[in-house]
Parts: structure tokens; C-alpha cells; sequence
């Protein structure tokens, strides 16, 4: 027969609700890890005194009771493992699994029973329903009548509140028979009453969750928060895990009792007790216990009387009662040298601390995941800026928790981490678009000389605009001078439309109508041009001046040789790098040597670019532009005064106008161009107007 046996999907009954987890029977006793929480029920095989086996609403169940008067239920198995559990308690545990099925006959009366903390209902000899006394958090009576009332468990879906029992009067003398009930139900009840003084108190504590001061009084078997508005009374059986984090300051400590079931105030549920505690605080303590029962129940782990930093002397307390391990940050250390990393979860900035076995975050809302329960992790970029980046885990219950705002330096040590726990990341490779910024995170130390050398780019690109824009000929300064009114022509040019669309116009609507389209002809040729200037700046002349070089590229350039043999087989990266460092360590003498180099080669510069400007080749550039500027300039007017013609005829002396108009591109240094210009126009207008005279024209040009 195998040693062990282990069932998955069982379910364990607590409080009325059921928790999935595994159960593994061994020779040592039974083990039931939850699946949730994690909280793992350890029953010594010593400890075992009955084994029930019955039908229940999930299959067939195991209920074990230890000789203590503990009761553990499971539920979930299948009616074919009966004979192979039977035949393993017999084998290991020497017990005889017993088969008992459940009364359903519906009856209310019947016969109570107390065995250990288990109080039965039972009509005959058949059970009806059990219900374990720990679960009852009042009792009280009435004059024939029992009440219970229970602790209630927000995972279920449906929670019993209370059971009332009516006890007949029975004719025995002396013995009351409802006051026999509910002693025997107090005496196994998990009902807190602060009998008795205190072992210790501890008074004005700082509590993040819940929020204030609190006086937090240690009894035997229950912690007592008092505060000025809440009083909890926190069972030392709800601590589920304790944990002590260094804050990231160096200055104050997190002390973090892990509960479940939850303590509540109204309908707001705390899974999490934090205190906050300065390191600098210290305290002397007098336990209210003799030294031999001190000795006796604590084995050494307390003393009588004892002294030194306060969240020390609770800790240790905490521990010694409540009988868990403390857990703290293991050997993680952030880019700053702290235990943590700074971000923001939800709404609210905190600190995540990556442990030995999970990851726990404080402290608002305080959120603790273990490393069995995430199906896996991402590396995301941030949202709002690239300095940042998001961490994000994913349970495999598809819970699923975004921790924001983490400085880019922390990258690669929470990599590393997560790494060496073998989590399972999900964009492991890097995503695309992503590499470029994760890479850069791998090394910060490059962040500083390259937050330098982008200002370096920015201030060449600042003189190099500049020095293309002295370049630049005078028809680029006409564009400009003339961008401030295109919003006004606009709305002109809407209404001079309106206006020629009807056939009331007099002479002065078509000699506006005349005047306008000449501007509109001057709108569109400076929109135009402009991305083609943009494209001529990309192909830039190879005959113009070379731009200066900075001072620290001057530099860079004559120590270049000497950084590599110094460092033999230096990468490009690396080489910038230590190029920044000793840039930076240099005196500011030696910069202004180099200020002084680069002043020089800028004033070259500037003189380099005026015989250029003035250079043959570059005028011919600027008379083949001016040229192409006036040849889409009369090609607009033709168009325009050939749709006039149409539309009006009275046109012929507001024509004559027109052509006086001219603006300061169109008009040539050869006055004897003007004939032709007006020929080519009287040729594009073609039939739609005889061509003017020679007075006409003589006329217009006066």
C-alpha cells in the first residue's frame, strides 16, 4: 500500500462556506492546504480519534475528530475512494472509517448532544445537523429558550445568523436545564470576553488600517484594539501570517498582522491590521504574569520583564502568542538600496516589497500574493511617460493587479528578481516597440550622459535653424510678413464669392472681386512651396558650410584615441559613457579652453555662410525659385479673371485695373517685360475679352 494519498479539489468546510485546496494523507497525519489563502491545517496521526464517512451534497465527505474535540470536514470525494481510504486508516491511523448517513426525515425535535467543540442534533441515532461551537459568537437565554449566534464568514454566499433551541422544563430539583445549555455551549464557544487583566498594553499606537490611535491590550487568547470610536477584539486563531518591513526611509517599520476571517467596521472588511512605528521609539515592559508562568507558557521566548525598540517588543509578543513565524524581506534590495519599490496601486501611492514567497503591498488597500497563486507577470510601459514603467501580476483565478508608476532604475533588479524565482513572464523577449526603452533600463547609469548629449542635439538644431533661416532669400521673408493676414483673406474671399454670385454687383464689388483673387493666388503659392521646402532642407546643398561642432564634440574628437588605448577594447556605448564621465569631472578651466575652440569655429562658420549666400550659385538657385513663384502666380490670375468674365460684362475696365495690380514678386527689374507679361495674359483670357489697346495699357500703367 502507498505511504501517501492525495486528492485534489476537496473542499473544506469553514463557517459555513466551502474552501477548495488539496488534502494529502501521509503516516505522519493529514495535511489540507487552501487554496486561497494558503493557510495550511496540519492533524498529527496521534491526534486522530474518529473517522466518519457519510453522503453529503457534494459527493461523499470525511469528517475526522482529534482528541482534543477538534472537528475537520472535507467534502468532495467520490464513492469508489471509500475502500481505498478505509483500508489506509486502518493500515497507518489504526481507525475504523465509519460509514453514518444524515437524518432527512425533517423532524425539529430530537436530542442535543456536546462532544468536544462539536454540538450535535440528533434524532435517534442518526445525526440531523452538527454545528461546531467555535463558530458561535453568542449565546444567550430566555425563559424556555436558547439562542446561538454566529460569526459571520463574507465568502459565503448565504450565512446563517442564528439557531434558537426551546428547552422543556425538566422535574429535577436545582438544575436548570436551559442554564446547563448554555454553559455547555460558553464553555466551547469562540465568544470574547475580556475576563481578567491584561497581559500587556500597549498604549496610542499608530494604525494605518484601520486608521487612528489605538491602545491594543494582549489577553491570553484575543488582541483588543481600543480606539476613541471602534473597539476590535481580533481572536489570536484569526492571524493567518505576521510580517515586519523596514520602511523605505530607514526611519520607521511596518509591523502587518494578515487576518482571516476579516475584522469589520459596517460594511467595510479589513484583511490586513498595519502598524506604524518610528525605530527611534523605545519602551520597557512588565509582563502582568509571575516569572514561573511566564517561563511555563512562553518557554523562554518571553521574559518577565523586557526592554528595547517598541516594534520589537510588539513583534516578539505577536509571535510568542499568536505561535507564527515572523516573515521579512529577504535578500531583494531596489536600485535606491531599500527593500521596496515605490509605485502606486488603484488610486493611492505605497510600497511593494518583494519576499521570499510572494509580494506584499502597503499600504493602501494592502495586498499580499503568493508566488503559487500568479499564473504570471508582465513588464508593461508606462502610461503617462517613459520614465516609468508598470508591474503587473495575473493569479490564476484571473485576478488581476497593476502596481504603476515604478522608476525605469528599479527595471532591471525586479527583473532579475522575478527572474530567479521563476516566475512565468509574459512578455519575456520584449515586446515590440518596448526593446529600445527596456534595454536603456537595463544600464541607468547611461541615463545622465544621455539626458546631456539630447541637449547637445537640441542646441545644434537651434543654430542650425537659425543659420538656414539667414540664408534664406527675401521672397521666404515676403511669405512670412504676409501668414498673419491669411485668416482675415479667408473670410474676404467667403464673402467677395457671396457677393459675385449675384447679378447686382456694381463696378466696385467686380473690382474687389478683381483684387482678391490676386491675393488667394498668393495664399496658395505660400502653402504650396512650403513642403517643398521642407524637402529641399532634407537634401541639403553639398557646397554650403559645414556646421560648427560643440565645444564637448571638439573634445570628444581629440581625446577619442586616448580613451581607447587607455581602455583597450572599449564598446561604442561604453566609450560615451566614460567620454560623459570625464567631460563632466573636467575643470572649468579646460572647458573654457574648448568654449573657446568652438566660438572660433562658429565665427568661421557664420563668415562662411555670407560668401556663400552671396556666391553665383546661389542666387541662380534663388532666381529659378523666383521664377517658378511668378510663373504659378500669373497662371492663378488667368484663371481667375477667365471665371469673372463669365459671370459679369462689365469687366473690360475693371480688366484694365487688374492688370495694373501687381504684387512685389511679380513686378520685374526689366520694365520692358511688361508688355509681354500683359500679352500672355490677353492670350489666356482668349475670346472671353478683346485684347487692350496700347492706351489702355499706358493708362493703366500710370
Amino acid at each position: 500500500m502507498a505511504d501517501t494519498l492525495e486528492f485534489n479539489e476537496i473542499y473544506q468546510e469553514v463557517k459555513g462556506s466551502m474552501n477548495d485546496g488539496r488534502l494529502r494523507l501521509s503516516r505522519q497525519g493529514v495535511i489540507f492546504k487552501n487554496s486561497k489563502t494558503g493557510k495550511v491545517d496540519n492533524i498529527q496521526a496521534s491526534e486522530l480519534a474518529e473517522g466518519v464517512w457519510r453522503r453529503v451534497a457534494l459527493g461523499h465527505g470525511l469528517k475526522l475528530l482529534t482528541k482534543n474535540g477538534h472537528v475537520y470536514k472535507y467534502d468532495g470525494f467520490r464513492e469508489s475512494e471509500f475502500d481505498k481510504l478505509s483500508d489506509f486508516f486502518k493500515a497507518h491511523y489504526c481507525l475504523e472509517l465509519a460509514e453514518k448517513d444524515l437524518c432527512v426525515k425533517g423532524w425539529n425535535w430530537g436530542t442535543v448532544r456536546f462532544g468536544g467543540q462539536l454540538l450535535s442534533f440528533d434524532i435517534g441515532e442518526q445525526p440531523v445537523f452538527e454545528i461546531p461551537l467555535s463558530n458561535v459568537s453568542q449565546c444567550t437565554t430566555g425563559k424556555n429558550e436558547v439562542t446561538l449566534e454566529f460569526h459571520q464568514n463574507d465568502d459565503a454566499e448565504v450565512s446563517l445568523m442564528e439557531v434558537r433551541f426551546y428547552v422543556p422544563p425538566t422535574q429535577e430539583d436545582g438544575v436548570d436545564p436551559v442554564e446547563a445549555f448554555a454553559q455547555n455551549v460558553l464553555s466551547k464557544a469562540d465568544v470574547i470576553q475580556a475576563t481578567g487583566d491584561a497581559i500587556c498594553i500597549f498604549r496610542e499606537l499608530q494604525c494605518l488600517t484601520p486608521r487612528g490611535r489605538y491602545d491594543i491590550r494582549i489577553y491570553p487568547t484575543f488582541l483588543h484594539l481600543h480606539g476613541k470610536t471602534f473597539d476590535y477584539k481580533i481572536p489570536y486563531t484569526t492571524v493567518l501570517r505576521l510580517f515586519l518591513l523596514p520602511h523605505k526611509d530607514q526611519r520607521q517599520m511596518f509591523f502587518v498582522i494578515s487576518l482571516d476571517p476579516p475584522i469589520k467596521q459596517g460594511q467595510t472588511r479589513y484583511h490586513f491590521l498595519i502598524l506604524l512605528f518610528s525605530k527611534d521609539e523605545d519602551i520597557s515592559l512588565t509582563l502582568n504574569m509571575n516569572e514561573e508562568e511566564v517561563e511555563k507558557r512562553f518557554e523562554g521566548r518571553l521574559t518577565k520583564n523586557m526592554s528595547g525598540s517598541l516594534y520589537e517588543m510588539v513583534s516578539r509578543v505577536m509571535k510568542a502568542l499568536v505561535n507564527r513565524k515572523i516573515t521579512v524581506p529577504g535578500n531583494f534590495q531596489g536600485h535606491s538600496g531599500a527593500q521596496c519599490i515605490t509605485c502606486s496601486y488603484k488610486a493611492s501611492s505605497g510600497l511593494l516589497y518583494p519576499l521570499e514567497r510572494g509580494f506584499i503591498y502597503v499600504h493602501k488597500p494592502p495586498v499580499h500574493i503568493r508566488f503559487d497563486e500568479i499564473s504570471f507577470v508582465n513588464f508593461a510601459r508606462g502610461t503617462t511617460t517613459t520614465r516609468s514603467f508598470d508591474f503587473e501580476i495575473e493569479t490564476k483565478q484571473g485576478t488581476q493587479y497593476t502596481f504603476s508608476s515604478i522608476e525605469r532604475e528599479e527595471y532591471g533588479k525586479l527583473f532579475d528578481f522575478v527572474n530567479a524565482k521563476k516566475l512565468n513572464i509574459k512578455n519575456r523577449g520584449l515586446k515590440e516597440g518596448m526593446k529600445q526603452s527596456y534595454d536603456e533600463y537595463a544600464d541607468s547609469d547611461e541615463d545622465q550622459h544621455d539626458a546631456y548629449l539630447e541637449r547637445m542635439k537640441e542646441e545644434g538644431k537651434i543654430r542650425e535653424e537659425n543659420a538656414n533661416d539667414s540664408s534664406d532669400g527675401s521672397g521666404e521673408e515676403t511669405d512670412e510678413s504676409f501668414n498673419p493676414g491669411e485668416e482675415d483673406d479667408d473670410v474676404a474671399e467667403e464673402f467677395d464669392s457671396n457677393a459675385s454670385a449675384s447679378s447686382s454687383s456694381g463696378d466696385g464689388d467686380s473690382d474687389r472681386e478683381d483684387k482678391k483673387p490676386a491675393k488667394k493666388a498668393k495664399i496658395v503659392k505660400d502653402r504650396k512651396p512650403r513642403k517643398k521646402q521642407t524637402e529641399s532642407k532634407k537634401g541639403k546643398d553639398p557646397n554650403a558650410p559645414k556646421r560648427p561642432m560643440s565645444a564637448y564634440m571638439l573634445w570628444l574628437n581629440a581625446s577619442r584615441e586616448k580613451i581607447k588605448s587607455d581602455h583597450p577594447g572599449i564598446s561604442i556605448t561604453d566609450l560615451s559613457k566614460k567620454a560623459g564621465e570625464l567631460w563632466k569631472a573636467m575643470s572649468k578651466e579646460k572647458k573654457e579652453e574648448w568654449d573657446r575652440k568652438a566660438e572660433d569655429a562658429r565665427r568661421d562658420y557664420e563668415k562662411a555662410m555670407k560668401e556663400y549666400s552671396k556666391s553665383d550659385s546661389h542666387r541662380g538657385e534663388r532666381s529659378k525659385k523666383k521664377k517658378k513663384k511668378q510663373e504659378k502666380l500669373v497662371k492663378g490670375k488667368g484663371d481667375k479673371k477667365g471665371a469673372t468674365s463669365k459671370s459679369s460684362s462689365s469687366k473690360s475696365p475693371a480688366k484694365g485695373m487688374s492688370d495694373s495690380f501687381k504684387s512685389k514678386e511679380f513686378v520685374s527689374s526689366d520694365e520692358s517685360s511688361s508688355a509681354e507679361s500683359k500679352k500672355e495674359d490677353s492670350e489666356d483670357e482668349g475670346a472671353a475679352s478683346p485684347p487692350p489697346s496700347s492706351e489702355d495699357s499706358a493708362s493703366g500703367s500710370d
